[in-house]
């Protein structure tokens, strides 16, 4: 007899045979049960999830002179011609091979005429989503009003391919990628039967490279009996498939969370020697980290595919590590693995993918030490910031006792938002001791020139918003630029770093004159009665430092 493949062998026979598919099962025999029986039904789904071995046993449920519990019984004369091909009551059809329309036009004609042996004649168009759009138009009708004794079964792995016309007048069935441990069961049953010993780690990595699909886990399974014979081992099943050892995955990741390079790398290069392909390696840390950070999470879902040795050390691993550090692992794995695949030399690729997760840090200890450098800067009186790759200061030592003072009255310190160090913005009132003197009556007498400028460079916005504001007066090095109440929102569209570099850059090219910017609202020029010297240095301190710090510089 000829060999046929395991999944050939093994296709199911009735609907209880689907496997992972209850949903859809129970529904169409209930429709036999009834009488209910659509027209026309879609299949959709990933492959290897059953929709041609469904719509076979529909099509013999439905024209079975026997049924058994509304499932063909495959041993009447109908059910055993369909099985043989000898009945042309169910035509399958293979539309990435058949997709014109005149292909649809024979159907159109064939329908005319009655099964000879059953009771419905059932046409099953296999990837359907491949007709052209001629095809689909040449079917719509025949759809749509089809005689009596017809149903057609359409199956696609990409429903959203199919024209709306279509998908409206089918029953949609969607099919889900089967659950791991459903696959697993049934390679259980397939391997007993034939008389094969196996262990449950050795299926448990088929089922899961199988990645839901009943047919590619059958195939993988076949591979490995032919080369592991009469036993199914883990280890052999790791040989076979290519895949990395798990002890060897726990130990990368121990080199890459403790961010040791050198032996991160040593264990790459053993991966490689041993002739392991270096995009598999890196779906399989893709993997380990995904169940690290689902156990991290305290997520049950993981621990079915993993065995109780390396689920105890995943656990001990997971005690101290942050769910940020994991994530930014598999972005960058991922990253990776798509740069492999075009890459004329991936194990480089890997190994500087290596070299940069040995150097990601805790987010948590980052953040504290960048807390510990902005206290430490405040309690020496200055505040360094490097938004732009500069650094500017904030004299807080040169600020007297009464300038350190909260200004009465005022509810801008208590409602101040937190501040992060990016957030921190600062314009310096020294600049060069050099500098030639600042005329504030060039700027104001060019102010219209300036902003006809920004118009034609097409920063018409930022002309408008500055139109709302009044040029108070040269302060330090900065032009002081008052908005009234009920504007706050194009001072706030124009105190952005960017924005007032730019607005600069164009003083400059129109005055000749280097000057910084400060965007004030009117209620704030007088505020407390203060030198303006004062008023600014306040509220640069409200800027940067948090809210408990300026309390105790205030004591």
């Amino acid at each position: 007899m000829t060999y046929q493949a395991l999944y050939r062998r093994w296709r199911p026979k009735v609907f209880e045979d689907i496997v992972g598919q209850g949903h859809i099962v129970t529904t169409l025999k209930n429709q036999i049960k009834k009488g209910n029986i659509s027209h026309a039904y879609l299949f959709s789904g990933t492959r290897g999830t059953g929709k041609t071995s469904t719509a076979k046993i529909f099509a013999r449920a439905v024209n079975c002179l026997e049924p058994e519990d509304f499932n063909p019984c495959n041993k009447c004369e109908v059910c055993e011609g369909i099985l043989a091909d000898n009945i042309m009551d169910v035509i399958e059809i293979d539309a990435a091979s058949n997709n014109g329309v005149d292909h649809i036009r024979e159907i159109r004609e064939s329908v005319k005429y009655p099964p000879s042996k059953g009771k419905y004649k059932v046409y099953i168009i296999d990837e359907v989503h491949m007709l052209s759009t001629g095809a689909f138009n040449a079917l719509l009708k025949t759809l749509e009003e089809p005689p009596k004794h017809i149903i057609f079964i359409l199956a696609t792995t990409e429903p959203q391919k199919l024209p709306a016309t279509i998908l409206s007048r089918c029953q949609r069935f969607d099919f889900r990628p089967v659950r791991q441990m459903d696959i697993m069961d049934h390679l259980k049953h397939i391997l007993t039967a034939i008389g094969i010993e196996y262990e449950e780690k050795a299926l448990s990595v088929i089922a899961s490279n199988g990645r839901g699909s009943v047919r590619d886990s059958l195939s993988i399974l076949e591979q490995c009996i032919s080369f592991c014979r009469d036993q199914l081992s883990y280890e052999l099943v790791v040989e076979t498939l290519g895949i990395t050892d798990e002890e060897l995955l726990w130990s990368l990741s121990q080199a890459i969370l403790k961010r040791d390079t050198s032996e991160a790398l040593m264990l790459v290069q053993q991966v490689v020697k041993e002739g392991k392909d270096v995009q598999q390696l890196i779906k399989d840390l893709i993997g380990y980290f995904h169940n690290l950070m689902l156990i991290r999470l305290k997520s049950t879902y993981s621990h079915q595919a993993l065995s109780e040795a390396l689920l105890t050390k995943l656990e001990q691993q997971a005690i101290d590590i942050d769910v940020n550090k994991i994530v930014q692992l598999i972005y960058a794995l991922s990253e990776a693995e798509s740069k492999i695949r075009y890459a004329s030399q991936p194990q480089i690729i890997l190994e500087v993918t290596i070299v940069s997760l040995c150097s990601i840090t805790d987010n948590q200890d980052e953040l504290l030490e960048r807390i510990r450098k902005l206290e430490a800067m405040v309690s020496n009186g200055s505040i360094s910031i490097g938004n732009s790759g500069s650094v500017k200061k904030v004299a807080i030592k040169e600020l007297s006792q009464e300038e350190r003072q909260p200004v009465k009255g005022s509810r801008a310190v208590k409602e101040m938002a937190p501040v992060t160090p990016n957030d921190i913005e600062v314009t310096s009132d020294e600049l060069q001791e050099d500098s030639a003197p600042l005329d504030f009556n060039i700027i104001k007498d060019k102010w219209e020139e300036i902003l006809e400028v920004m118009r034609q460079d097409k920063k018409a916005q930022i002309k408008a918003f500055l139109k709302e504001g009044e040029l108070i007066n040269i302060k330090g090095r900065n032009l002081v630029i008052a908005f009234k109440e009920g504007f706050g929102f194009h001072r706030e569209a124009l105190d952005k770093e960017k924005t007032k570099a730019y607005i600069s850059s164009i003083i400059q090219q129109v005055t000749a004159q280097t000057i910084g910017l400060y965007l004030v609202m009117e209620s704030e020029l007088n505020l407390g009665g203060g030198s303006p010297k004062e008023e600014e240095a306040l509220a640069r301190l409200k800027e940067v430092v948090p809210e408990g710090i300026l309390e105790i510089i205030g004591d």
